[in-house]
């Protein structure tokens, strides 16, 4: 899980809860979450199977320490970037860049000179002329919301929806189709209930799992 929070929040096993700013202001509803799943949210490495690396890298958002995480998978870059006020240098040429979206056609700056939020117009130029090959607005505000329903759209660059899931292969990277989500659903059934079943046999055994 990455980020996350309420009315975000997954089901099943969990391997790792990590969040882009470990003082973010739903961090403590996030921390009640990740503790029934017995983990700590945190910005760290994680690394999985079939070469999965999620690797955190610092963007300029605020006044403390703020992340977006490189994700390596099939041999594709992904990166997750919900906030920052600068488009990062490391997130150049990415296969998918899931973006801020809190302003649409002027940054959201912070006091103090703190910091801010990008905004989309400014994302979606940044983003082409870094070479990446498809965006995805995340994190979308309410000026991005009216321009929205005012039918505005950036020139390069799409806004993401609740609900979607990106498939992520080495032949390219796809939205699911109905199809997909219900082979998944019962793929994830059918791992859950797999790891239901090697629960049961410990117990007879006297065995904690880890």
């Amino acid at each position: 899980m990455i980020d996350g929070g309420p009315g975000a929040a997954p089901a099943g096993r969990l391997s790792a809860w990590l969040v882009t700013d470990i003082r973010a202001e739903l961090i403590r509803e996030i921390r009640a979450l990740a503790w029934r799943h017995r983990l700590e949210p945190e910005v760290e490495t994680y690394l999985g199977q079939q070469g999965l690396a999620v690797i955190p890298r610092a963007v300029r958002h605020t006044s403390h320490p703020t992340f977006g995480y490189a994700i390596t998978i099939e041999g594709k870059r992904v990166a997750w970037l919900p906030e920052f006020f600068e488009f990062p240098d490391w997130a150049d040429g990415f296969d998918l860049v899931f973006a801020d979206a809190a302003g649409y056609d002027r940054p959201i700056r912070f006091a103090r000179r703190a910091g801010g939020h990008a905004c989309v117009l400014d994302v979606s130029l940044q983003a082409r002329e870094r070479g990446v090959r498809r965006l995805v607005f995340a994190h979308i505000g309410r000026p991005t919301i009216r321009a929205m329903d005012a039918r505005r759209r950036p020139e390069f660059g799409e806004f993401g929806h609740d609900g979607q899931v990106f498939i992520v292969t080495r032949a390219g990277i796809r939205l699911a189709s109905p199809t997909d989500l219900s082979q998944r659903r019962r793929e994830l059934e059918r791992i859950h209930g797999a790891f239901l079943t090697d629960q049961q046999r410990m117990r007879r055994r006297n065995v904690t799992p880890a």
